[in-house]
């Protein structure tokens, strides 16, 4: 689908970018509703779509990693982007990201084109990511890996940070945001510890967390439960529904399913580089399309009777021509033939 096609179906609201809130408190309802009657055809129209990617394709030599169409966010829900091992589904996020760059296509934030934006730049407007590999900087704490996710800070430039009366006001302002996320994701008591030191699940929090201080209207997480602790789990799950009761927007990487059902409002499907399905949590599994790019194309269709009995006419055909082949016995080794019993009992005789 084409983003003139896309964009005749979306409705008038998507004009405004700032999210409403909810009247009972929670977006849940709100971002299921928002799905109701979408067709699950890749590239489907959203009603109003915080990111737009057109035609935007990777390849590696010869082999073409992401050939994605067209495809659409919606604002203020939470999207999974699923597919089995080397479908494209990270390569695509570092294409949207600015951490790669496509040899085609463009993809849109907001309105505006961000493709050829560099990745801090991408960030500063407001579209953040996770990686599967944490990016904590080990020999830093805990508080001063928080400080660094901070945009726009005055003391980053050389001549005024000689002034610290320039840049100390908002640096105890970036401080206690920190404070407010470390407290908010439990890692308060980790502030003063190296961030080397922290568990695999606990970076995965650092990095949510990182990630917020910049106010985002867009997180990206790249496989967030890979690597993390069970007792962990449940935490993070709870962080990244906080993310959309926020009025953030939510596009992550995952392999667990139970955990796309738990949390997703929409589902997009990628194999082989391409979107080939797109649908609700509940259902999106059982689409064939689906059920074919993981394990295989007709894996479980019922065979017609046609073709059960010309399956069994093969498989007789086979027994009959491999019985065929077998030598006929030879009659002097037929049971009570004289050269039978000498044999045995010269055996016997041993």
């Amino acid at each position: 689908m084409h983003a003139d096609e896309a964009a005749a179906g979306r409705s008038p609201e998507a004009a405004g970018h700032t999210p409403q809130p909810a009247t009972d408190g929670s977006r849940k309802a709100q971002a299921t509703a928002v799905f109701a009657g979408l067709a699950t055809e890749p590239g489907v129209a959203k009603p109003d779509p915080i990111l737009v990617a057109d035609k935007v394709v990777r390849r590696f030599g010869g082999l073409t990693a992401v050939d994605v169409e067209h495809v659409e966010i919606q604002r203020g829900s939470i999207t999974a982007l699923i597919g089995p091992n080397g479908a494209g589904k990270t390569t695509f996020f570092n294409q949207l990201t600015g951490f790669d760059t496509a040899d085609a296509g463009h993809w849109t934030f907001n309105g505006r084109k961000i493709n050829g934006l560099a990745a801090h730049k991408i960030a500063r407007i407001g579209m953040v990511r996770t990686f599967q590999l944490t990016k904590a900087l080990s020999k830093l704490t805990v508080l001063e890996n928080m400080r660094l996710g901070a945009q726009k800070q005055v003391g980053e430039s050389f001549l005024r940070a000689l002034i610290p009366s320039l840049w100390r006001g908002q640096e105890d302002e970036i401080t206690e945001r920190a404070e407010e996320l470390l407290t908010r994701f439990k890692l308060d008591a980790k502030r003063g510890d190296f961030a080397g030191s922290l568990s695999g699940g606990q970076r995965k929090l650092l990095e949510m967390a990182r990630a917020l201080m910049v106010g985002p209207e867009l997180v990206m997480l790249d496989e967030p439960m890979a690597g993390v602790n069970p007792a962990l789990t449940q935490s993070l799950l709870g962080h990244v529904k906080d993310l959309r009761e926020q009025g953030m927007t939510v596009l992550f990487v995952e392999h667990d399913m139970d955990m796309v059902r738990d949390i997703s409002d929409w589902v997009i499907v990628m194999a082989q580089g391409q979107v080939i399905a797109e649908g609700p949590p509940g259902t999106i599994m059982s689409d064939t399309r689906v059920v074919d790019a993981y394990l295989g194309a007709h894996h479980d269709t019922p065979l017609s009777a046609e073709e059960e009995e010309r399956q069994l006419a093969e498989a007789e055909a086979e027994l009959e021509t491999e019985a065929a082949k077998e030598p006929a016995p030879d009659s002097t080794d037929s049971p009570g033939s004289p050269g039978t019993d000498a044999t045995a009992q010269e055996g016997a005789g041993r």
